[in-house]
C-alpha cells in the first residue's frame, strides 16, 4: 500500500500525474481525471450533461453521467488496452463536472449548453461530453462548428436522428435533420453506423444498416468510414443503443438486432485517422441497466475516445 493514493480526482498535484486509488474506492471523476471548473492547463475535458428530456421512450438518462464516471473507476491508469499507454501522460486532462440546467425551463437548456461548451473550448482543445440524452448533440455541435467550422458527423446509433421539427423543438430524435438544415454538418462526409430503424429522410447521409454491420468485419467498417469521411474536421458521436441490448439494455430506446461491444470497440480503435474535433457518448439510463453492463460499456467507448486523442498527441509529439 505504500505506494497507494485516494481521492486523486481533488488531491491529484498534475494534470498528467496517473492515479492509484483502489478501484472500489475514492472520488469518482471520469478515469480519477482532476475534478475541477479551473479549466487552466487542461488540453481535454471531460463534462457530463444529465439531461434527458428530450426522450421518447424511457427517461432515466439524466443519470448517464453518474454511471459512467463510476463504471470508469476501473481504469485505474495503467496503459489502456488496446492503446499501449498511459493515455494522460501527454494530454493534461480534467473532469469539469456536469452542466447546471434548470429542470423547470427546458427551453433555456440548448442555449445553457452551447454556452458552457464554448467557454470549454475557448481554453481547451477537445471536449468529451457524457450525455444525457441525443439532444444535446444539437448544442454541442453548434458549439464546436463555431470554433472549427462545419463538421463531418460520424455517429453510432441504431436510430437516423432525422425527424422533422420546427426548429424549436427538444427532441431526442431530429437533431441530425436540424444540423444538416443549419450547415453545422456536411452530409456527404457524414456516416452513420449500426442503424436498424427507418425516418422519412436521410438527408444525403451514407448509412450501415445493422445487417450491413453485422456482415462486414470490424476492419471494413473502420474502413469504410474513413475513405468516406476523408481527411475533414470531424465530430464524433455514440449513442449507446448502437449496440445490442444485450451488450448495452440501460437505454432509452433499445432496438434488437445490433452489434456487441467487442466488434464495435474494435471498430473505434481503427479510427486513428479520423481528425475528430469533438465527441460524446450518450443515452446511458443506468436505471434499465443490470449489473454495469451498459455503463460500462459507455465508460469504454468514453476511454477510447480520449485514447484516439491520446494517439494523435503522442504522434505529433
Amino acid at each position: 500500500m505504500a505506494n497507494k493514493t485516494i481521492d486523486h480526482a481533488i488531491s491529484s498535484a498534475s494534470l498528467t500525474s496517473a492515479a492509484s486509488d483502489p478501484t472500489h474506492a475514492g472520488v469518482l471523476s471520469f478515469m480519477r481525471r482532476r475534478y475541477t471548473k479551473t479549466l487552466k492547463g487542461a488540453s481535454t475535458v471531460v463534462w457530463g450533461i444529465p439531461f434527458d428530456a428530450a426522450t421518447s421512450n424511457r427517461p432515466g438518462a439524466r443519470f448517464g453521467p453518474q454511471a459512467i464516471r463510476r463504471a470508469s473507476a476501473i481504469f485505474d491508469n495503467d496503459p489502456q488496452y488496446p492503446f499501449h499507454r498511459d493515455l494522460f501522460e501527454a494530454m493534461p486532462t480534467i473532469d469539469y463536472g456536469d452542466c447546471l440546467l434548470d429542470y423547470g425551463n427546458h427551453q433555456k437548456t440548448p442555449a445553457t449548453i452551447e454556452r458552457e461548451a464554448a467557454k470549454i473550448l475557448k481554453s481547451a482543445d477537445f471536449l468529451l461530453t457524457l450525455g444525457g440524452d441525443h439532444f444535446i448533440t444539437w448544442p454541442l455541435l453548434k458549439a464546436h462548428v463555431a470554433k472549427h467550422g462545419p463538421l463531418a458527423l460520424v455517429q453510432f446509433d441504431a436510430h437516423q436522428d432525422t425527424w422533422d421539427d420546427d426548429g424549436k423543438r427538444i427532441d431526442h430524435g431530429s437533431f441530425v435533420g436540424r444540423a444538416v438544415r443549419d450547415g453545422l454538418i456536411d452530409p456527404a462526409r457524414s456516416i452513420q453506423i449500426g442503424i436498424r430503424t427507418h425516418a422519412p429522410e436521410d438527408c444525403g447521409i451514407r448509412i450501415l444498416y445493422g445487417y450491413d454491420v453485422e456482415a462486414m468485419s470490424a476492419a471494413e467498417i473502420a474502413k469504410t468510414i474513413i475513405d468516406h469521411v476523408g481527411g475533414v474536421p470531424t465530430y464524433l458521436t455514440f449513442d449507446i443503443d448502437c449496440l445490442d441490448p444485450a451488450f448495452a439494455p440501460g437505454t432509452g430506446t433499445p432496438v434488437a438486432g445490433g452489434p456487441s461491444s467487442a466488434k464495435i470497440l474494435q471498430v473505434l480503435a481503427g479510427l486513428s485517422a479520423l481528425d475528430v474535433r469533438g465527441s460524446d457518448v450518450v443515452e446511458v439510463a443506468p436505471a434499465y441497466d443490470h449489473a454495469d453492463l451498459t455503463a460500462i460499456a459507455g465508460a469504454t467507448v468514453a476511454m477510447y475516445m480520449l485514447g484516439l486523442r491520446s494517439g494523435k498527441l503522442v504522434t505529433k509529439d
